[in-house]
């Protein structure tokens, strides 16, 4: 079954909304938690726990439910996962306690964690031809991470204008637009083989995500030296190393660890892990050099990010016209230098560089990003059988979130150890804790020289962890010239030539099964 040309570009506008709605969904609970603090109240533990709880259920479940997704139906699931999602939404923003919160968290994280990658995995049967899957990835990637940069925004404007609740609230009006799209334009399609559901496996990778995902959130928080969180990393990579072997002797796999074959996957995946990380790194510092150093509010914080967001959507423009005409390196490779040029721009901001450099170097940053990343995702797609699209987009989005958590903690560890450094004398509670306590501390001792210190030492944490992403981007861009093909030219009638997939079902079931190598 294939829709006609309306009804599949607004079944992609609808998908993209809800992609949106998770991007913002990541950032705008950083602005909001000094209120949620004294509203419910919260404790420091719980606002940690407040975003862990969601980051552990993406991670835990997102395997799984793209398997589930390819056996009884990706539309079905997609829906369903909508459905909790505007639920939990509604459970966050008329929580009564820091508990409640909690637990309305963890089930928008399990939402999420369907809604990525099976939004993802119905691409291919709504746009089965090379030059559109493409472009309507690179739609999806872009809202994506649009919605990153958006959420300080609007959080800080809804809580300035309303009650802290409204942040969580936001979301329920855009799953209704996507509940009633997907209900009307998008087709259902599973895989035509039902096999049977490889529950060990979902037991090992679940349990072996949450292992590491709350490790390098421990690490992250207490540092590389905390015993526990290596512990706990060590098992959930023994759990994962389980899973692997599990999944080469078992008949009916989660996942098909065949695409690592593939130089296309197995690369694609690996950049856009790398795109994460940076990106992570970025979100994780900037916000607070705003406010820290430059002294802005939360909603004056999100609005200076609007340079990001225009080189975003100018990369993603221009990226759908040159990959037919430059091929997949030169565009990779192009992404990811314009990503290390900026980010050591980035690395090179002083505490009186000012916003003017700092939105220069965010919006070579944004464009970077829109080059880079659809690109790379799509390298990985399109090694993906409709077939199994959803355990295979789950796969791509899995590695992802576990990079983006990783960079996070390395990132974190390079950051907090620099600023430390550059206290000198200042290098003891509660400056040390961080730039936001040192200079708290510095308002109320009216101490300019003070304050000037603990923000140098800040932008000096900030420099150093934008220079191991520059340096991890030039690298990137170097593999992508050494181990990905340089292109042949293509015939304008082959960039749209269709999938073939003739062991999915679009639209209908099937009695056959059919092997899936």
């Amino acid at each position: 079954m294939r829709t006609d040309s309306t009804r599949r570009w607004l079944a992609l506008g609808a998908l993209a909304i809800a992609m949106l709605t998770i991007g913002l969904d990541v950032t705008v609970l950083t602005v909001a938690l000094p209120t949620l603090a004294v509203e419910l109240p919260a404790n420091t533990a719980a606002l940690q726990w407040f975003s862990s709880a969601y980051t552990l259920a993406l991670a835990a479940v997102m395997l799984p439910a793209g398997a589930l997704g390819d056996r009884y139906g990706r539309k079905k699931f997609l829906l369903a996962a909508l459905l909790v999602f505007g639920a939990a939404s509604l459970a966050c923003a008329f929580a009564t306690s820091a508990g409640q919160l909690i637990l309305a968290r963890v089930v928008l994280g399990v939402a999420a964690a369907a809604m990525i990658p099976l939004s993802m995995a119905v691409l291919p049967s709504l746009f089965p031809e090379t030059a559109e899957r493409q472009r309507a990835l690179t739609i999806w990637v872009t809202a994506t991470a649009l919605g990153l940069p958006l959420g300080p925004i609007v959080g800080g404007w809804l809580l300035r204008n309303f009650w802290w609740g409204s942040v969580f609230l936001i979301n329920v009006p855009m799953v209704v637009i996507g509940v009633l799209a997907v209900l009307a334009l998008v087709p259902e399609s599973r895989s035509a083989n039902r096999y049977r559901l490889d529950v060990p496996g979902v037991l090992l990778s679940v349990a072996g995500m949450l292992g590491l995902t709350y490790g390098f959130i421990r690490v992250g928080e207490y540092g590389w030296g905390d015993g526990p969180a290596w512990a706990i990393v060590g098992a959930g990579a023994l759990l994962l190393g389980a899973f692997v072997w599990w999944q080469r002797r078992t008949a009916h796999a989660l996942i098909d660890l065949g695409l690592f074959e593939h130089a296309g996957f197995r690369w694609g995946t690996a950049l856009s892990i790398v795109v994460n990380f940076a990106m992570f790194g970025m979100f994780f510092t900037v916000p607070q050099y705003f406010q820290a150093v430059l002294g802005v509010d939360a909603l004056g914080s999100g609005l200076r990010l609007l340079p990001l967001i225009g080189g975003l959507i100018v990369g993603s423009r221009v990226v759908d016209r040159a990959l037919p005409k430059l091929g997949t390196r030169v565009v990779l490779a192009a992404g990811f230098g314009l990503l290390a040029a900026a980010l050591a721009l980035g690395g090179l901001t002083t505490a009186d560089s000012g916003y003017g450099y700092t939105a220069l170097w965010l919006a070579l940053l944004g464009a970077g990003m829109g080059l880079a990343m659809p690109t790379a995702m799509g390298l990985a797609m399109d090694e993906l059988s409709v077939e199994r699209s959803g355990s295979g987009s789950a796969l791509i989005q899995a590695l992802r979130q576990a990079g983006g958590t990783i960079g996070v903690a390395v990132l974190g560890t390079v950051l907090v150890n620099q600023y430390r450094s550059g206290l000198g004398t200042l290098n003891r509670e509660p400056v040390s804790d961080g730039v936001n306590a040192g200079v708290a501390m510095a308002h109320r001792a009216g101490d300019s020289a003070m304050l000037h210190q603990v923000q140098t030492a800040f932008v000096g944490g900030m420099a150093a962890m934008l220079w191991v992403c520059a340096a991890l981007c030039v690298v990137a861009a170097g593999l992508a010239v050494a181990f990905l093909r340089a292109p042949r030219p293509v015939a304008p009638e082959e960039r749209h030539r269709p999938v073939t997939a003739p062991d999915a079902v679009v639209g209908t079931d099937a009695s056959e099964s059919k092997h899936v190598g």
